[in-house]
This record gives C-alpha cells, structure tokens and sequence, in this order.
C-alpha cells in the first residue's frame, strides 16, 4: 500500500487516526505484574496514586477505578489505561489488587 494513499478521515468515522480498536484496548501486564506508583510530576507538589498494566478492557478499568475510589474515599479518574487516584493510598491499592487476583507491586522510589 502507498504511504499517501493511506485514509486518515472520513466524513461518516472522523479522524481514523485517532480511532480506538473495535475489540477494545487490550492491556499487556508487563511479567503479569501491576505497577502502583505515587506521582507528583506535574501536579504541583500533590500526590496520585497511579495503577498501569491492568489487563482488563475499558469497561473493567473504570469499574476497578470505582471500587478504588470509594475503599479510598477520593476523586480520580482513568486516562490512557492509567488510573489515577487523588492521594497517596499505595497500599489500599494493593490490598485491593491483591484481593481482585492481580500481582501488585510498588514501582518507582
């Protein structure tokens, strides 16, 4: 295939680059390991909790985001495959993970 023939919008689709996959977003745990981390880059000087590598779907990680968020009694959201949890609550979510079956660890310093 050419490199210029290659369609990036359609009227009825949008912008194809962007599109996500019809299977949903498959996440690959690295070694079967989830990464929690605590992070303050770029959120002046306030903690997250984040949580990568969980090899659920859309649809699971937003629900596993939900318990997180209410066992914490915080905000946070999910971004890219990343949740993110208001404060420093690394072993709450790890206690969580463990419990749900997953294979935690506290990654970073």
């Amino acid at each position: 295939m050419n490199r210029d023939s290659r369609v990036v919008y359609s009227t009825a689709d949008g912008d194809l680059r962007k599109r996500r996959d019809p299977g949903g977003a498959r996440r690959r745990a690295d070694g079967g390991r989830v990464q929690v981390r605590r992070e303050v880059a770029g959120r002046r000087g306030r903690p997250v909790t984040t949580i990568t590598g969980v090899p659920v779907d859309d649809a699971g990680l937003r629900e596993l985001a939900s318990r997180l968020k209410k066992r914490c009694g915080v905000g946070g959201s999910v971004k890219d495959g990343v949740i993110e949890i208001q404060g420093d609550h690394r072993e709450v979510a790890l206690e969580i993970l463990r419990a749900e079956g997953y294979a935690p660890v506290l990654a970073g310093g």
